[in-house]
């Protein structure tokens, strides 16, 4: 259960102002369809971060544990940097999907917007320390789901009264403290 807690709590505070949440934002404006929107951003990120957790799985299965811990510590300091750095989506790559269902549209959209993306990163490093693999995806799309679906049945009056900048120190300072507690038990190793 703490691989569970630590995936949802660490993916749903990144993706505060992140450029997925302004998609959720951007196809809740655009359609005004809540429920087919949550279902492709449900199924988008599900099938994303279950192909982030394998290949972070592999990784693992690859590298040797302290080899691995040092990497993923750096992996969590990287992305704490990252989530300081406010993202920006550009509303021309919903528009042309305008020719597809909603759902469709959502899980095409939300899909690509997600490849390389900061919550994604997060999905590799976290499935490559933490285990098992369902939990890690469970916990990060469960993350997704707590900070877009509001979002989208919200809409922009919500989003608006987000502390953004809160949130990204929030983010950065949690990415953050993983890393110092992932070098803390490989410096000095419990019993």
């Amino acid at each position: 259960m703490q691989t569970l807690f630590i995936s949802t709590a660490a993916v749903a505070i990144a993706e505060i102002g992140d450029k997925t949440q302004l998609l959720s934002l951007i196809l809740a404006a655009k359609y005004r369809r809540p429920l087919p929107i949550c279902i492709g951003i449900f199924v988008a990120t599900l099938l994303n971060h279950a192909l982030a957790g394998w290949f972070g799985a592999a990784i693992a299965a690859w590298l040797q544990p302290s080899t691995l811990t040092w990497i993923v510590a750096l992996s969590f300091f990287a992305i704490a940097l990252w989530t300081l750095v406010p993202d920006k989506v550009d509303g021309d790559d919903v528009r042309g999907m305008a020719g597809h269902g909603v759902l469709v549209a959502t899980v095409i959209a939300f899909f690509l917007a997600e490849m390389g993306d900061k919550t994604q990163v997060a999905t590799v490093v976290l499935a490559a320390r933490y285990s098992p693999l369902w939990e890690v995806v469970a916990g990060t799309t469960i993350g997704m789901l707590l900070a877009n679906v509001p979002v989208v049945w919200l809409g922009a009056r919500f989003a608006q009264r987000l502390p953004l900048r809160t949130a990204r120190y929030s983010a950065a300072a949690l990415f953050a403290a993983l890393a110092i507690w992932i070098v803390a038990r490989q410096v000095v190793p419990g019993p």
